[in-house]
């Protein structure tokens, strides 16, 4: 009786290895940017990024050194580009830039909203630059077939982006008090770099963004004085915190500014004090899952001179 030779064994189907995406990261040497970057290389991007000075480059990651205006040769494609910088500089590169991408996400600024009616020409000129620049990276992402996604983050804080609290707690350490006036209540809500990092690598894969632009507040409403509060007693020693009314402060800001005592303390950011600078998250939450945390600064966010 003869048997029909049994059948080989099927053959192992090969092992499917993920296909490696790039990057191409301006302003990577910042707080969002290194908070961005972390994220990117864990999960296994390649990474083109962005810098004026040198920098190591690690498994996974490529430094270029250059600005906008001193740019070096770039890959000719990607998969995605994240603008962690100036959005204006971006903005006028990105117009005329040769990289093949199909996905760009841009950092701008709330500023485009709450500095568009000030007093100061000076702010209202960077309202309407931070306005132009996002219109003109949605408009340049369209002629390609691109999808392009600006995110408006608030007052940002954490290590290296402390512009606005750093402002405070080093003119605070230089007499050992920071003088408020009584009605510095508007509410603000600041938000940490590692929340925008993380913000910017959940939405270059989040559909429902293509085309629009975020607010990205932080995950706390507080107002102005207990912000600057909390941001002080972080600090060691820790100066103290004077209110006074609003009248004395006024006459006191300008015997200081008239004098040269004062620095760094613009006019429209003492206006802007009695102000609510508050922003919506729950489109952002919705399209991409944001979630920010609350406000808690540490006394490593604010390193002497």
């Amino acid at each position: 009786m003869s048997h029909d030779a049994a059948p080989p064994p099927p053959s192992a189907a090969p092992a499917t290895r993920p296909v490696t995406r790039r990057a191409l990261v301006f302003g990577a040497s910042g707080a969002i940017g290194r908070a961005l970057l972390g994220r990117l290389l864990a999960h296994g991007w390649a990474v083109d990024a962005l810098s004026r000075g040198e920098r190591p480059g690690a498994d996974g990651l490529a430094w270029h050194r250059g600005d906008f205006a001193h740019l070096p040769a770039l890959p000719g494609r990607v998969d995605a580009i994240f603008s962690c910088g100036p959005l204006d500089q971006f903005s006028v590169w990105y117009r005329d830039a040769a990289v093949d991408c199909p996905r760009v996400v841009a950092f701008g600024s709330t500023s485009d909203a709450t500095k568009r009616d000030a007093a100061d020409a000076g702010e209202r000129a960077l309202a309407e630059r931070l306005r132009d620049a996002g219109e003109r990276v949605f408009s340049a992402a369209a002629r390609r077939g691109a999808a392009a996604t600006v995110l408006r983050p608030t007052l940002i804080y954490g290590a290296g982006s402390d512009r606005n609290l750093g402002r405070i707690v080093a003119l605070a350490r230089r007499s050992g008090v920071f003088v408020l006036p009584a009605d510095a209540v508007g509410r603000r809500q600041p938000v940490h770099a590692d929340d925008l990092g993380q913000a910017a690598f959940a939405v270059v894969d989040a559909p429902a963004a293509h085309g629009r632009a975020y607010a990205l507040p932080g995950g706390e409403t507080l107002p102005y004085r207990e912000m600057v509060a909390r941001t002080l007693a972080v600090l060691t020693p820790a100066p103290r915190l004077l209110t006074v009314p609003g009248p004395l402060f006024a006459l006191a800001l300008r015997a200081a500014h008239a004098t040269g005592r004062l620095h760094g303390l613009p006019p429209g950011a003492v206006a802007r004090m009695r102000e609510d600078l508050v922003f919506d998250a729950a489109p952002a939450h919705a399209a991409f899952g944001y979630a920010p945390r609350p406000f808690e600064p540490d006394a490593a966010m604010f390193p002497p001179g």
